[in-house]
């Protein structure tokens, strides 16, 4: 550990001399990649001069007690020595569970799409709701929330609303969320005061940059259509709305919420290369023979991930069995709670198999 620790903090140290080179100031790209890795690593060098000085600590305790016969000098030397004896097992653990590589789409922004699906008008009903939880979540993080398309219900909420979160780290959070999500209530549209069960599915996606995924011109249909719905003098009138089909996969998205046919196109684009790098890690991931991106993660669509029963005034996420409260978490503002109980449980996980 000390070797591997050491020879980190000599690949630290040279990362600190790159960002005050000339040469590397001077090239832009280059100065934000390295700036960007000695970010990343900030805190797992710190916690390695911890570990090492902890090591170094107990070695001149050590040694001074081996040299000194007086009784109150060996005594707070042997304090010593067990106060950094104590402090080493925590500190390997979180180092080792910061040695393991990321997900490198932990710090992309991320595409998500709510679609109501089990229940009718309710499912509506709790797509908006969901979006109107991840637009709290979201404010309370100093993210912004883009709509790129959305297909209000007459009843209230969305029968499918698809959008943009931008911010810091912002997939590394929301992957969790990615699944089938169940409602457990009494309707605005019942009469009868009966509970109903409904689903929304949320689907979670990175961004996917140009270099992420190399599209062929010639791989896509584009059409044009003139928008529907509430708007300006273009509603109707002008072809605005734009729809994208990517041929070799079949995938088609659409956009018209934006102002522009420009505007439309490159919305459609940034959820094409979404969903087809998302494909793609679908498929190496199936290749390596999982099921699933990681035990804790974006969660298996066709599996319910969290139930959401205001009767009870109680929230589940049943994949690792965390409990909290429908109006904490769908109404207000505890979904923190549950994503962190997921990526503790996630780094536990982690740390369970490095050992």
């Amino acid at each position: 550990m000390r070797d591997k620790l050491e020879k980190l903090l000599e690949a630290y140290a040279e990362l600190e001399k790159k960002m005050v080179d000339p040469a590397v100031v001077s090239d832009p790209k280059e100065y934000a990649r390295i700036a960007k890795e000695h970010a990343n690593q900030s805190a797992l060098a710190a916690k390695a001069r911890e570990y090492l000085t902890a090591l170094d600590d107990i070695e001149v305790a050590k040694e001074m007690l081996r040299e000194t016969s007086d009784p109150d000098e060996k005594e707070m030397l042997q304090e010593d020595l067990t106060a950094n004896e104590a402090k080493l097992p925590g500190l390997e653990d979180e180092i080792k569970v910061m040695l393991i590589p990321g997900d490198p789409n932990d710090e992309k922004d991320t595409i998500v799409e709510i679609r109501g699906a089990a229940g009718g008008d309710e499912a509506a009903i709790f797509a908006g709701d969901l979006f109107k939880m991840y637009e709290r979540f979201a404010s309370s993080r100093g993210w912004k929330i883009e709509v790129f398309s959305a297909s209000p219900s007459d009843a209230g909420g969305f029968k499918t609303i698809e959008f943009k979160v931008t911010g810091d780290k912002v997939y590394s959070v929301m992957k969790y969320e990615g699944g089938v999500h169940r409602v457990q209530r009494v309707p605005v549209t019942e009469s009868q005061g009966r509970i109903q069960t409904s689903t929304a599915t949320v689907v979670v996606m990175p961004e996917a940059d140009d270099i992420d995924i190399q599209i062929a011109a010639e791989d896509l249909r584009i059409d044009t259509y003139c928008a529907s719905g509430p708007g300006g003098q273009g509603v109707n009138t002008t072809y605005s709305a734009v729809r994208i089909t990517h041929l070799p996969t079949n995938t088609v998205v659409q956009s018209q919420d934006q102002r522009s046919q420009i505007q439309n196109r490159e919305v459609c684009m940034q959820m094409l290369r979404a969903r087809l790098y998302e494909m793609e890690l679908e498929k190496q991931q199936a290749e390596l023979g999982a099921e699933r991106m990681g035990q804790i993660g974006r969660g298996d669509r066709a599996e319910k991930i969290r139930t959401y029963n205001q009767p009870q005034d109680r929230v589940t996420d049943h994949r690792i069995g965390f409990n909290a409260t429908y109006n904490g978490v769908l109404l207000g503002d505890k979904l923190v709670t549950v994503i962190d109980a997921l990526a503790a449980a996630e780094r536990a996980q982690k740390l369970a198999e490095a050992v």
